[in-house]
């Protein structure tokens, strides 16, 4: 297995201290203390040229002088020396150093000058760097603390990430005085080298870590990240704070970090499609973390509040709605239960009341009834402390009925000394217990955000309907035409033209340069009809009153004319006008109007909006955002907006085609990903109804992107790559597609293993696999396309598409080899099928920089060895394991 390159940063053999002092308090001092103290289980050497012994440890005046390797170096010295340091590091092998020194490109151009200086001796050396200006990091289970934090962390399994420093003290302080553990604590200062995306990547295979917490204040490699990040949350919860949330805190967070600060929209739309939690507090970050952990998983969002006091129950109700959960409405068999259980004057209702005077047995009536309704996803017991209550009794069997259900049991115990022993109960059980409602309703909503975010990540896609390819060559031809006109505004016509490339259904639209070609050309066309100003300056023709609607003859065909032109003259005086664009009037009295935009952020490129649609879009501030591509997420998207209520049947109107909207969606999604030099795109009005989806008006911002070797290089995240689709022939003549697997090829993939004979599935997974389970088909064809790469061969037969094929790679850690993967069908074994999917894989690893593909396959696999053998790959024996060989080669 390939070492990741991060494991000389978290797991150490030997330390080297530069700076490592005796002067109290100084930087070099705590930290050499700190490494003392935490009982760092490898080598350590303190460096310092002007003392021969630091704290009791032999000193050394340079690395040089050390005779054994040393993996990991932390710098502590003025930002003037580090250069010199990594020189002197490179030349020992050092495979990795902290820089905890400040004085870089936070202090102005010269030292930006220096920290570029730094890196680049530092990849000449094949060294990563943490940092610099950063507190540090912190793995307690092996005793390495490398900061110059006040004390150390508590071995645990939560992994926390920020690019705060200041913030990871504060944090320590408080998480020692909770007991809250740590596998890693990271405090990323600048990010010079080492950012998230490969903290994360690190974080993906460390047994130790369960959960990962995130403190961001801005992005520097956004595809790698987003790459790290959706990996990480299909194995273990990843739960973030992103500050910037608006303007001001943008700017602080830019000016604090030097990374990239997009628009919070952008960010959220991120989020949603890593399968994450994103939460606002640093309170709510280790909240959602320990409910994560507890092993409840909430289904959905139907709460019910147990309490023995009307009003917190009621503010709790208010927090739950606000948070957009449901209050659960309690089945017949359940108030019947509680009818039994609890006095007459209890509140038949959700939150249930269960009166100042309840003990413990009313908790466990109560609580237990709640759980036991299907129309509960999970329940909050609130205590306040009363002249009659008992609160240890009422926690001691709240405790107990926790262990019995899956369903979220959360509980708030309010109140100080009264109630101190209760809430060390629910600590030592390790159940989950807050100061107040609000608290324990904000944990619920985290833990359904969670259920519901990695239920769009998991998310298993039907196969494609028919999919005509668009005409991006042609749309590339509009394009480029007006920039060579030095416009970036295309007129409707061009729009609707670009649309139509990508199969968008538009209305028709002719350009007028008079009003005896207007009339002309309405005369052809039929009135009604619509006419709007025809400019590359007018952006929005309603601001101008530029546009006229149901024209229904010749003599208001001239009036409209005129009047547009004045208008458009009088408000835009500089504008130079074509005339009018003239296209049939839509006549749809099902019809709802609404608006597909995209637009560039500065951090994760192009996103896509859906919301209301006509004239008054910023009013109404109804939208959604998403990243592309969408695929299966479309739906989500709509149903984020308040406009997706007037989808559905209301007014003796019918439901919208719900499908026309989706392929609107997927095509725009589309456009953005081919069409790099899109920068901006209005679809207003979308007009939507039960037959289909027409766009009536379109506007399109465009610029000049230099080529990119990178087709994608635009997109935070890499959508399909269809330009390595590529047809072949078997001998026999039979036609084949070899393409990238798509998420919609889970069944495809599906039937293709379970066709295999039991012998190729365990050649091909080492185990015996009767039929994948839906983790496996969504590891195997949900995949990123660039951290690893699947490529399948098919044949149709009666219009549907048959496996008989299988290659992938996945890229090692160390971003220059791969471990690849083959598998055939029986039926076309010995047809040269294999050998063309592992050549064309391996064209793909070298498009992609990779230098080694390796793998390993069960000694009795005679055909793979024999395939190895012929693609010029080296076998060898594996040492461990005499069943196996190890095959490799160059790429």
């Amino acid at each position: 297995m390939v070492q990741h390159p991060l494991h000389y940063v978290f797991a150490p053999k030997s330390v080297a201290v530069f700076g490592a002092s005796d002067n109290t308090d100084s930087v070099g001092e705590i930290v050499f203390q700190n490494m003392l103290q935490s009982g760092f289980r490898g080598s350590l050497y303190p460096i310092n040229p002007k003392h021969s012994e630091i704290q009791g440890c032999k000193a050394y005046s340079s690395i040089a002088y050390i005779t054994e390797p040393v993996e990991l170096a932390v710098i502590t010295t003025p930002a003037l020396s580090v250069p010199d340091i990594i020189e002197e590091c490179g030349e020992h092998h050092v495979k990795a150093a902290i820089i905890i020194s400040a004085g870089f490109s936070e202090s102005g151009p010269e030292g930006k000058a220096l920290e570029q200086k730094v890196l680049e001796i530092a990849q000449h050396y094949g060294i990563r760097l943490i940092g610099p200006n950063c507190l540090g990091v912190m793995c307690p289970r092996i005793g390495l603390n490398a900061t110059f934090n006040k004390g150390s962390a508590i071995s645990g399994n939560l992994s926390f990430v920020s690019q705060s420093g200041a913030l990871c003290t504060a944090i320590l302080d408080w998480a020692n005085s909770d007991e809250v553990g740590f596998s890693s604590v990271i405090s990323l200062g600048a990010s010079l080298d080492v950012d998230f995306g490969e903290i994360l990547d690190y974080l993906i295979s460390d047994e130790k870590t369960h959960s990962i917490l995130l403190y961001i204040e801005g992005i520097r490699n956004v595809r790698t990240f987003m790459s790290a990040i959706r990996a990480a949350a299909r194995i273990k919860p990843v739960i973030l704070v992103k500050v910037g949330r608006h303007a001001a805190s943008s700017k602080a967070a830019m000016s604090h970090t030097a990374s990239l600060v997009g628009s919070d929209d952008a960010f959220e739309a991120a989020v949603r499609r890593a399968g994450v939690v994103r939460v606002d507090t640093i309170t709510q970050l280790f909240s959602a973390a320990k409910a994560l952990s507890s092993g409840f998983d909430a289904t959905g969002n139907r709460l019910a509040i147990v309490t023995n006091g009307g009003g917190p129950g009621v503010i709790a109700t208010d927090i739950a709605i606000d948070l957009g959960l449901v209050l659960a409405t309690l089945s017949e068999n359940t108030i019947e239960k509680l009818n039994q259980s609890l006095p007459p004057i209890w509140s038949h209702g959700n939150p249930v009341d269960i009166i100042g005077d309840a003990q413990a047995d009313r908790y466990q009536h109560a609580v237990k009834a709640c759980l036991e309704d299907p129309n509960v996803d999970g329940v909050l017991t609130i205590s306040t402390p009363q002249a009659m209550t008992k609160p240890l009794e009422a926690a001691n069997i709240v405790i107990e009925l926790s262990r019995l259900f899956n369903k979220p049991l959360i509980a708030s115990w309010m109140g100080g000394a009264q109630v101190e022993t209760s809430r060390a109960a629910f600590k030592q059980a390790k159940k989950l217990c807050f100061r107040t409602p609000e608290q324990a309703v904000e944990v619920f909503s985290f833990l359904y955000a969670y259920h519901k975010n990695q239920k769009l990540l998991m998310q298993v896609p039907g196969p494609l309907t028919d999919h005509l390819e668009p005409d991006i060559a042609g749309a590339r031809t509009v394009i480029d035409s007006a920039l060579q006109e030095g416009r970036s505004l295309l007129n409707e016509m061009e729009s609707k033209a670009v649309l139509a490339a990508f199969h968008i259904p538009v209305a028709q639209t002719i350009a007028a340069n008079s009003v005896h070609e207007a009339l002309l050309i309405a005369q052809q066309m039929g009135f009604p009809i619509a006419m709007k100003v025809n400019s590359a300056q007018i952006s929005h023709k309603t601001d101008v009153k530029g546009v006229k609607l149901n024209i229904g003859n010749a003599q208001s065909l001239i009036e409209a004319y005129h009047e547009i032109i004045a208008n458009a003259q009088y408000y835009c005086p500089d504008a130079h006008l074509d005339g009018v664009a003239i296209e049939p009037m839509i006549l749809k009295p099902n019809g709802r109007e609404l608006m597909i935009g995209v637009t560039n952020d500065p951090v994760f490129g192009p996103i896509i909006t859906f919301g209301a649609g006509g004239t008054n879009v910023e009013v109404m501030n109804d939208r959604s955002v998403a990243l592309p591509p969408h695929t299966f997420l479309v739906k989500d998207l709509v149903q984020n907006t308040r406009v997706a209520k007037m989808l559905v049947a209301f007014r003796n109107m019918p439901p919208v085609n719900m499908d026309a909207l989706e392929s609107v969606l997927l095509r725009v999604s589309e456009m953005v990903c081919e069409l790099p030099m899109l920068m901006e795109m209005d679809i207003n009005p979308l007009i939507l109804d039960e037959n289909g989806a027409l766009a009536v008006d379109a506007r399109v911002v465009v610029t000049f992107r230099q080529p990119s070797e990178d087709r994608y290089a635009h997109m935070a995240i890499h959508p399909y790559p269809s330009h390595l689709v590529s047809n072949w022939q078997l001998p026999d003549g039979t036609n084949l597609l070899i393409r990238p697997i798509r998420p919609e090829d889970a069944l495809l993939e599906q039937a293709f293993i379970r066709n295999l004979s039991e012998e190729s599935r365990y050649f091909r997974f080492m185990e015996n696999v009767k039929d994948p389970s839906d983790s496996m088909l969504i590891r195997f064809t949900q995949i990123d396309y660039v951290r690893e790469m699947a490529l399948i061969a098919v044949k149709e037969e009666f219009g549907k598409e048959i496996g008989l094929g299988v290659a992938r790679y996945a890229i090692n850690p160390d971003g220059e080899s791969c471990d690849f993967g083959l598998v055939v069908a029986e039926n076309v074994r010995g047809k040269g099928l294999g050998y063309k999917l592992m050549t064309t894989l391996m064209d793909t690893a070298r498009s992609k920089g990779l230098k080694v593909m390796g793998g390993e396959i069960l000694k009795s696999n005679a055909r793979m060895l024999e395939l190895m053998h012929s693609l010029n790959f080296d076998i060898r024996s594996n040492l461990d394991d005499d069943n196996i060989k190890m095959v490799r080669k160059a790429l």
